[in-house]
């Protein structure tokens, strides 16, 4: 006698073979901005700053080679950068930059973590990506609870924001600890260019897609904010930025021409002439916002006018928005018009036959 599968065992057969394709897709639609920042996580950067115990600890962690936040390829060689750790310091504010030697006469500063003593066992935190790297200033910080999807917001919709009035205290870090002790000598990588610690090895970067899903998870407790609370810090480094012009021009030029990879705008025309002298012109133009996290939305307006000889004319509109979130959600609003005027003779133009 031939049994019959359980229904509990295929409905989760079932849903195992579908939610790893949705998944999968889900990851690979979300798109780069094209600069030099997609391979470095802010997030995850901050993650591995508070499991280190020192800043010593905190440099070796972002170089090993199953690292989530450092796939940098600044000079362009094929190999991961090495990323060196210096302590700026002024009484009880510090700014931990990271920073990368990029040839024997260059370095450029990734992104700053300013901290700042605020009481007896308090201290604030954030991280500030480096616009050279960015193509903004781009600031982060830990946060205890998820924040939502924002509708609107620097680098597009889809950007998770932190509400502002969140501030964790980092004060039980073990690297925060291990800075203010009373014993502390300032911490300066004795790393340069060429002259690397023999646990080093470089490996190629990763791909987007590969290198996006390993430190996405990161984004659910630390996030992207609009409000700096440690300038005190950032005072303190501004005076010792280190920039390489190779990276901020090979930025700027990206900017230029891609809109921060993040904001294209096409437009297109084309007019056909009919027999008679009538026109049917079509017009479209399609805007693109892509969010650093992903997000996209994409506005979408075409327009066709039809002219008669006698001057009338006919015009249709119609305009669509699609959102797609980071999740795999979407939205699509659509609006549609069409407009008639007269000629000059008092009828309605004719249109015009191709």
């Amino acid at each position: 006698m031939k049994t019959q599968p359980k229904l509990w065992l295929l409905t989760a057969l079932a849903a195992a073979l579908l939610s790893f394709p949705l998944q999968a897709q889900d990851d690979s639609e979300v798109d780069s901005t094209g600069l030099p920042g997609d391979n470095f996580s802010l997030e995850a950067a901050l993650d591995l700053f508070k499991q280190s115990s020192s800043l010593e600890d905190f440099e070796k962690r972002l170089n090993e080679e199953d690292n989530v936040a450092n796939n940098l390829d600044l000079n362009e060689d094929g190999q991961t950068d090495y990323v060196r750790v210096v302590d700026e310091m002024d009484g009880d504010v510090h700014a931990i930059v990271l920073q990368v030697p990029i040839s024997a006469s260059e370095s450029q500063d990734i992104a700053v973590i300013e901290i700042e003593k605020t009481g007896a066992e308090t201290a604030v935190l954030q991280i500030v990506g480096d616009e050279d790297v960015f193509g903004e200033q781009v600031i982060a910080e830990p946060s205890e609870e998820e924040a939502a999807d924002a509708p609107k917001g620097r680098g597009g919709p889809a950007v998770r924001f932190a509400p502002d009035a969140i501030v964790v205290n980092v004060w039980f870090w073990s690297p925060i600890r291990f800075i203010y002790r009373p014993a502390y000598v300032v911490y300066v990588s004795p790393w340069r260019w060429g002259y690397y610690p023999s646990f080093w090895h470089p490996f190629r970067p990763r791909p987007w897609h590969v290198f996006y899903p390993r430190f996405r998870p990161y984004h659910r407790h630390y996030h992207v904010v609009t409000v700096r609370r440690v300038p005190r810090a950032h005072v303190v480094y501004a005076p010792h930025r280190r920039q390489s012009t190779v990276v901020r021009t090979r930025t700027t030029t990206h900017i230029k021409t891609n809109g921060n990879g993040r904001y294209s705008k096409t437009k297109t025309t084309t007019t056909v002439n009919g027999r008679n002298g009538g026109k049917i012109q079509k017009e479209k133009t399609t805007t693109t916002v892509n969010g650093r996290n992903g997000g996209r939305v994409e506005k979408e307006k075409s327009s066709t006018t039809v002219e008669g000889r006698n001057g009338g004319k006919m015009k249709k509109e119609k305009s669509t928005t699609t959102g797609n979130g980071r999740n795999g959600g979407k939205m699509q609003k659509e609006k549609s018009s069409t407009k008639a005027s007269k000629g000059n003779k008092g009828g309605g133009g004719r249109r015009g036959r191709n």
